[in-house]
């Protein structure tokens, strides 16, 4: 082979090796799905020493969704999601401290101890939930985008929802009013390929759920997401489309949750090898990798951030069993009520 066509392509492929992105935003993306990834682990524990009760559903595999959304967003921007949702609201800003006490029910907690694993709410951030009714967040988060286009603003709202969620008419309807209307929401399918314990191919004809916008003419696409990286270009790129007044968009972003549906899921509807298969695209242990092997960080620097995040979920922890629970007068406090309603007394 000719010396100069050979070099060429070694530095064709050197370039290419080359990290897209700097330092901070690695590290950024690192040290949240790290977070998430340790956070959901203590709870895991939490609940099986019953400190935590009720529903939980954990986000263990799905981290690099939460990372790359977050980066590409800017400060306005609206997210609403359904109830696998502790990993979107540590990347939206709650604290662990906030998060975990929620999870034990004490007063301490995002939302005073009475939303719940499925339920947190931090209006400072414009993160609208945490939904436990299937589906029920896309309209929601439709509206929001309403809002923001009503009051001439540039914000988006992230409305997300899993591919169960995906058979909801609720869907429909919000797409339609979305594309003719030409509000700004970004609707994000979570595709983690079970709907509880079935899976997508056995609840649709239509496997492939980034389609379902193009009967709308909805801009939709594919993603990986395992991979922080793809999530913040797949974002950004929506983005950009929704904020010069295109309307809205629709990535099905691919992911994996290494845990049940919920904690009393065993899953044994999934094969050992179907998860080791994909435990091998861990977006965690793969973005680590790539930060030494490109020289982007040093192991000392990880290992900062390893014992950084291991204190502060500790501390979470021991927040949470410190705090007090809600004081029974407190289920008449933070409700709507309208006054004049015919059956309201006083």
């Amino acid at each position: 082979m000719d010396t100069a066509v050979e070099n060429k392509k070694k530095a064709t492929r050197k370039k290419t090796n080359k990290p897209k992105y700097n330092k901070e935003t690695y590290l950024n993306w690192y040290e949240l799905m790290l977070r998430i990834r340790r956070f959901e682990e203590r709870a895991l524990m939490a609940y099986g020493q019953q400190k935590i009760r009720g529903f939980c559903h954990v986000y263990i595999g799905q981290e690099a969704v939460s990372a790359g959304i977050e980066s590409a967003l800017k400060p306005g921007d609206a997210i609403v999601t359904a109830y696998r949702q502790h990993g979107i609201a540590l990347g939206r800003g709650v604290s662990a401290k906030a998060a975990m006490a929620e999870l034990y029910g004490k007063k301490t907690g995002i939302v005073k101890g009475k939303g719940g694993s499925m339920h947190f709410f931090f209006a400072e951030n414009k993160y609208f939930g945490g939904n436990g009714i299937v589906g029920a967040q896309i309209p929601i988060g439709t509206g929001i985008g309403f809002a923001e286009k009503y009051k001439g603003t540039d914000n988006l709202c992230v409305t997300m929802f899993g591919d169960g969620a995906a058979r909801q008419g609720a869907l429909h309807e919000s797409f339609n009013m979305a594309m003719s209307w030409k509000l700004p929401v970004l609707y994000i399918c979570e595709n983690n390929g079970y709907a509880m314990g079935t899976s997508v191919g056995r609840t649709t004809n239509v496997a492939d759920i980034y389609k379902l916008g193009l009967g709308y003419d909805m801009p939709s696409e594919q993603v990986d997401g395992m991979s922080p990286e793809s999530v913040h270009e797949a974002v950004a790129k929506a983005a950009k489309h929704i904020r010069a007044g295109k309307g809205p968009y629709f990535l099905e972003i691919q992911t994996y949750r290494y845990k049940g549906h919920s904690v009393s899921d065993p899953a044994k509807y999934r094969t050992k090898e179907e998860v080791e298969s994909y435990k091998e695209k861990d977006p965690i242990k793969v973005t680590e990798k790539g930060i030494i092997a490109n020289k982007i960080a040093t192991s000392q620097e990880i290992n900062k951030i390893k014992e950084k995040v291991k204190a502060e979920i500790e501390e979470a922890v021991t927040f949470a069993e410190n705090s007090d629970f809600p004081d029974p007068s407190g289920l008449y406090e933070d409700n709507y009520m309208q006054k004049d309603y015919p059956f309201i007394k006083d």
